[in-house]
């Protein structure tokens, strides 16, 4: 079953001063209508807590609300589904586990990746990256580039594989353009927004790029 799945992906973070619910708060009233709570260092009831809250802001904005990681939480809040990080995780037990509605994202880094995980049939979209240096999500992946993502996309079509792709790591809002000219489905952002001095307006502006 193909499922919607947004061109704009908005990631909430760990920060000082900000917590994931204000984070959520405010893109949600500057437009992003797809969420993921990323939050990897509380323990479940602290998390539970917080989704609760988070997918009820969702739920009065229309956001859909997706969740990394955390699948044994997904069914205890409004959650319309779960990122996994992990790229050799078995897609198809995830998939089993959460059953057919929930959208099942996934993250690669090599066309290798995509097709392994395009393979099981049962991912919905792939945040593939990191397009350039990022501490969201610190590793020691290769960067991808403009150059990374042309070459990809190229070898998904020729391989006839048909998944979204979402460019993600690092993106800045002046990186867009050249990056929806790739090819790709579109992005996912976290710091340009959260560390930026207006979130809210350059949520905005990031949005306004891609519609």
């Amino acid at each position: 079953m193909k499922k919607y799945i947004s061109k704009f992906h908005y990631l909430s973070q760990d920060l000082p001063g900000r917590s994931h619910i204000d984070q959520v708060q405010l893109a949600c009233q500057s437009g992003a209508n797809w969420i993921q709570y990323r939050c990897l260092t509380k323990n479940d009831e602290d998390l539970l807590n917080e989704m609760l809250i988070i997918a009820s802001i969702c739920d009065d904005w229309g956001a859909t609300l997706i969740v990394t990681d955390h699948i044994h939480l997904i069914d205890k809040a409004d959650v319309q589904g779960v990122h996994i990080e992990d790229m050799q995780a078995d897609f198809n037990a995830i998939r089993a586990s959460i059953g057919p509605d929930k959208t099942l994202g996934a993250s690669a880094n090599t066309f290798d990746d995509i097709q392994r995980i395009a393979k099981s049939g049962v991912v919905d979209y792939i945040g593939c990256g990191p397009y350039s240096i990022t501490l969201t999500k610190p590793n020691d992946y290769p960067l991808l580039g403009i150059e990374g993502y042309k070459t990809m996309i190229g070898e998904m079509m020729r391989a006839g594989i048909d998944i979204p792709i979402l460019a993600v790591g690092g993106i800045r809002l002046e990186d867009i353009e050249p990056l929806m000219l790739t090819g790709v489905f579109g992005i996912a952002v976290s710091s340009a927004i959260n560390l930026a001095e207006n979130p809210g307006k350059t949520l905005k502006e990031i949005y306004n790029q891609l519609i």
